[in-house]
């Protein structure tokens, strides 16, 4: 799984210009599986994304097509972790712990 944390780099007047892109680009993202919830900080200073079910290599290409890094109004922090533990509903994400 990943934690993917946005950090603006530009002023927010340019963020939320770009907000309904980067929306439809979210619901994208839900609808194939990847992104699992996701929502601004607070204070309002970027904004954070659970995903699974696809590699590091996959989680750096579609943050690449979100207009907020096209525009380059906003960097990506990715942190993969092992999810061995998660709710019923996150089964499918859970991860066995490399030997």
């Amino acid at each position: 799984m990943f934690v993917l944390e946005l950090t603006y780099t530009a002023p927010v007047e340019r963020v939320d210009a770009l907000l309904p892109a980067h929306v439809e680009w979210l619901e994208g993202q839900y609808a194939a599986g990847v992104f699992l919830a996701s929502g601004r900080k607070n204070p309002r200073d970027g904004g954070v994304i659970l995903a699974g079910g696809v590699g590091r290599a996959e989680i750096e290409r579609i943050v690449a097509t979100d207009p907020f890094s096209v525009e380059g109004v906003c960097a990506y922090r990715i942190v993969e972790f092992y999810a061995t533990k998660t709710v019923d509903g996150l089964t499918r994400f859970r991860d066995e712990l490399p030997l």
